[in-house]
């Protein structure tokens, strides 16, 4: 009787402790419902909740919707007469950040409808790609080097005060090598885990494993050599699996190694299979599908991909720079003079 109950309980704690392995969708269809912005061009969004998101644009314009875009709020900042360009945003459970990318270089803070710097770098050479936060205190963000590497920015107390690290703590950059702040997407955080990507001359990924304190770096597979080259967006799933993805803007269709996948934490790459897309600008994984599902995007359209990456399948001809998941079946996208709702059924 013993043994039996013993038995009993053993094949009880396997079986509650199996989990249902996720059957990918063989294909998907999509609906895409799109919101005219005029006269700003959106590569950086994030999704607070279930119906509200937030960007920012390239005339200081920081907009968001609480209702899946029934009605939309928009804020205009200027600062000493200019508007700033944002590329990188990110936010907290308290307050909302953007960055812009030129010199000077401004960090804003957001909250209850009000802005405070709480940065400023001026240098011939600064321009910020990205930002992102691995919890409500502590926060990264990055950009081109002004120096002989990756310009690097922490926080530690949630986004009130920033410090840019010294070179002698961080990887001397390769010559010619640099970002690309195309959609936000440089920087990639599970955990207290960081990888920031690169391209140009070089194209790297640079690796933090404890919430940017030390970093190593790893060479990639993907197209390098040229300015336009590299990678220009990355996402992880866990601590080992991740997806890089990029190309050439300047030969969006030219077949060259522009995507790669990691089991091992972005130590090693593996190429996959170079057919379309060639060049992509964002890729996320989709949630609630166990590292198979993904979608990407760029000018050249919006792609599906259902077994972890490797092979994927143009769904839309309708191009964007960049997406931030909602749920599994609901996305918002962002490109020029747009941002649009995408639904898959």
């Amino acid at each position: 009787m013993q043994k039996t109950l013993l038995l009993l309980i053993t094949c009880c704690c396997f079986f509650s402790s199996c989990k249902k392995r996720y059957l990918p969708r063989p294909t998907i269809e999509v609906s895409i419902e799109t919101f005219i912005k005029p006269g700003t061009s959106i590569r950086a969004l994030t999704i607070l909740n279930d119906s509200t998101m937030m960007y920012a644009g390239s005339q200081g314009d920081i907009t968001s919707t609480s209702d899946l875009g029934i009605s939309w709020n928009t804020q205009r900042i200027v600062t000493d007469s200019v508007s700033p360009h944002f590329r990188a945003i990110s936010s907290t459970n308290n307050a909302f950040y953007a960055l812009s990318v030129g010199n000077p270089a401004l960090l804003y803070r957001l909250k209850e409808g009000d802005f405070t710097i709480v940065y400023k770098e001026e240098h011939a050479k600064v321009f910020y790609n990205s930002m992102a936060f691995f919890d409500d205190l502590n926060g990264i963000a990055m950009g081109d080097p002004t120096e002989d590497c990756l310009s690097i920015l922490i926080t530690r107390d949630g986004g009130y005060s920033w410090g840019k690290m010294d070179c002698s703590d961080f990887p001397k950059i390769s010559a010619g090598e640099a970002a690309f702040a195309a959609s936000n997407t440089n920087i990639s955080i599970v955990g207290d885990h960081a990888w920031i990507v690169t391209g140009g001359i070089h194209a790297r990924v640079y690796h933090s494993s404890d919430k940017g304190l030390s970093w190593d770096v790893f060479d990639s597979p993907l197209a390098q050599g040229k300015p336009t080259t590299g990678i220009y967006t990355s996402a992880f799933y866990n601590e080992k699996q991740g997806i890089i993805m990029g190309g050439d803007y300047t030969r969006k269709d030219k077949i060259m190694p522009s995507k790669a996948l990691s089991i091992d934490g972005g130590k090693t790459w593996q190429v996959i299979s170079q057919d379309q897309p060639s060049y992509i600008s964002c890729v996320q994984y989709i949630p609630e599908t166990q590292g198979q599902e993904l979608l990407a995007t760029s000018t050249q359209g919006i792609y599906f991909s259902n077994d972890t990456g490797r092979t994927w399948k143009k769904i839309s001809s309708e191009g964007f720079y960049s997406l931030r998941m909602i749920d599994k079946n609901t996305a918002w996208m962002a490109g020029n003079e747009k941002v649009a709702l995408l639904k898959i059924h």
